[in-house]
């Protein structure tokens, strides 16, 4: 699994020491993965590791032997079930002892979060803003589930009996205001029914609706799908980048230093430049090409 990964159209990856790992299975776990992170070829994308949640006895292992074997080639440990604060201070000063130890560049391994309970939902604010190196907020929703007692066993869909609206409304958004708030990546859980692609896509066009910069795949099929729903419409990323060059234009002096213009039969201002700066960021990260160019009046 490891070796198909290096090759997977993927824009992350994680290699897990939680749950995909069994008790037994932990210290031989942490030499894999160190070894594999070693090896390399996993090219430009974000190599992280999942730790053990601070309830467990197998954390601080986890940190000493991963960072201290393989922290050159790591770009981020995951912290599962954070549920305060202090979660995430005890794994920073942990990590910078790792690194100074080691004489890695203190604070370059990244952190990213996940909200798996109600308890951490609610420190939600206190969590992203507990340490410098948090990148990433990611919801999990199977933990999340049982945390609240949801009456379901199937991951992400809706509850049997909840026919309006969306049960994880409050959740996500949640999550991605506070990611918003301080900058950071906002990134949706898994859809375990990995041969279920139409069930992955209507779960996946909420998150991705409201913002959310992607989804967890848990299997190779999943990739293409996820890819594809969270880059713009190629319409809506042509657009955008005819606002970003039309406003360019109407703003200068051959415009006429405008504030507001017009693009075709809509409006466009500063408001517009904003929102089409979202769209093409993401287009552009995607590795979209326009097909539609706006062009200046002669």
């Amino acid at each position: 699994m490891i070796d198909k990964a290096r090759d997977l159209a993927a824009d992350a990856l994680f290699l897990d020491l939680e749950d995909a790992c069994a008790p037994a299975a932990k210290a031989e776990g942490r030499k894999t993965i160190a070894a594999a992170l070693n090896e390399g070829g996993f090219g430009t994308k974000t190599r992280t590791v999942r730790v053990n949640d601070w309830t467990t006895p197998w954390t601080y292992a986890d940190v000493i032997e991963v960072v201290g074997n393989a922290g050159d080639n790591l770009d981020c440990l995951m912290l599962p079930k954070t549920r305060g604060a202090t979660d995430v201070a005890a794994l920073d000063l942990l990590l910078t002892q790792v690194e100074k130890s080691e004489g890695l560049e203190v604070g370059r391994i990244g952190l990213e979060i996940q909200i798996e309970t109600s308890q951490g939902l609610l420190a939600l604010e206190s969590i992203a803003t507990a340490s410098p190196r948090i990148e990433t907020i990611v919801f999990g929703p199977a933990d999340f589930m049982a945390s609240i007692q949801m009456k379901t066993l199937v991951v992400g869909e809706q509850p049997p009996g909840y026919d309006v609206g969306d049960a994880y409304h409050h959740i996500l958004m949640s999550i991605l205001m506070v990611a918003r708030a301080n900058e950071l990546q906002a990134i949706d859980g898994p859809y375990l029914a990995i041969k279920d692609l139409d069930g992955l896509r209507r779960v996946a066009q909420r998150s991705a609706a409201l913002g959310f910069d992607g989804k967890w795949a848990l299997h190779p099929g999943q990739i293409e799908a996820l890819n594809e729903i969270y880059s713009p419409r190629q319409h809506d990323y042509d657009h955008a980048e005819n606002i970003l060059d039309a406003y360019t234009w109407h703003t200068s002096q051959a415009g006429g230093h405008r504030g507001a213009a017009m693009l075709g039969e809509e409006m466009i201002d500063e408001a517009s430049r904003k929102m089409a700066l979202v769209v093409s960021a993401k287009g552009r990260a995607a590795g979209m090409s326009r097909t539609d160019v706006w062009q200046a009046p002669a």
